[in-house]
């Protein structure tokens, strides 16, 4: 009986690997296991669906892998920002949909979505819009490990610039260090001046349980506030094992997590405010 079944992609060198690893990861899968033996390494990625079809005739990709993603376009901007090279235009489609390909690692990777008249039936979910016209954001920064933190909170700014906010929209904390996040967060969401709050910090790991107790408070701690006061709260705290990982997330190799933060931070004050129209 088969239990998994697993699709590898081979890389070349360390260059092609993470260029994969950052591919998917903007994609959104979830990276379950990094695994690093003698001979090789290896990162596996889960999809909340997956599926083997098997067709024939015309307008099927030429590609390596296909993603079903909820919106084309949005994906083909994330695309474009973070400099991901485009293979083949987005367009619209003979089967119904709009899709475009990314080339990565020498490895085509087709990314499409049905449109809305072709989409499988189900109830139309509510969902956030990468807007933030019309919305104000509070964003708490850890001063500690200043030289990452920094870097995520201009990846954070340029996300609500790209998607509409202006400086007076922005309301910046900032905090002595991580652990003093969550509270300063708490304390700009029970304000009811911002519609989400991001939360900016790096932890590096050292020698003691120390980095082990912040990160676990931490992350704790920001959901508890936003569970409490209803505000939605941004996660953009790094907890990274040695400064270069660090720097790999701060607007290198693994892109800037502040900007995921960021468009994190307007999609779900966007989904706020659609829930509370219903």
């Amino acid at each position: 009986m088969i239990q998994r079944i697993y699709l590898v992609r081979l890389a070349k060198d360390d260059g092609q690997y993470k260029e994969l690893s950052e591919l998917f990861s903007a994609l959104g899968l979830e990276a379950d296991n990094e695994w690093q033996g003698r001979y090789n390494k290896g990162m596996l990625f889960r999809t909340p669906q997956a599926a083997i079809e098997v067709g024939m005739g015309g307008e099927f990709p030429r590609a390596d892998l296909i993603f079903e993603v909820q919106d084309a376009n949005s994906a083909y901007e994330l695309a474009k920002v973070r400099g991901f090279k485009i293979a083949e235009d987005i367009s619209d489609r003979k089967f119904g949909g709009r899709m475009f390909i990314v080339e990565a690692a020498g490895h085509q990777v087709a990314i499409f979505s049905y449109l809305p008249e072709m989409a499988p039936r189900h109830p139309k979910p509510i969902e956030g819009a990468l807007d933030a016209r019309g919305k104000r954001f509070g964003m708490v920064v850890s001063r500690f490990n200043s030289f990452i933190t920094e870097r995520l909170m201009q990846g954070a700014l340029d996300a609500l610039y790209r998607t509409g906010a202006k400086d007076s929209d922005i309301e910046i904390i900032r905090v002595p260090g991580a652990y003093e996040i969550p509270a300063a967060a708490r304390l700009v969401a029970k304000t009811g001046r911002v519609d989400a709050v991001i939360c900016i910090g790096c932890l590096i790991r050292g020698e003691t349980l120390h980095y082990e107790v912040i990160a676990n408070e931490v992350g704790r701690g920001v959901g508890q506030s936003a569970q409490e006061t209803g505000v939605p709260h941004a996660f953009g705290v790094l907890t990274v094992d040695n400064l270069e990982q660090a720097i790999d997330r701060a607007g290198l190799k693994a892109g800037n997590k502040g900007f995921e933060a960021g468009l994190a931070a307007v999609e779900m004050a966007s989904v706020k405010e659609a829930v509370g129209r219903r």
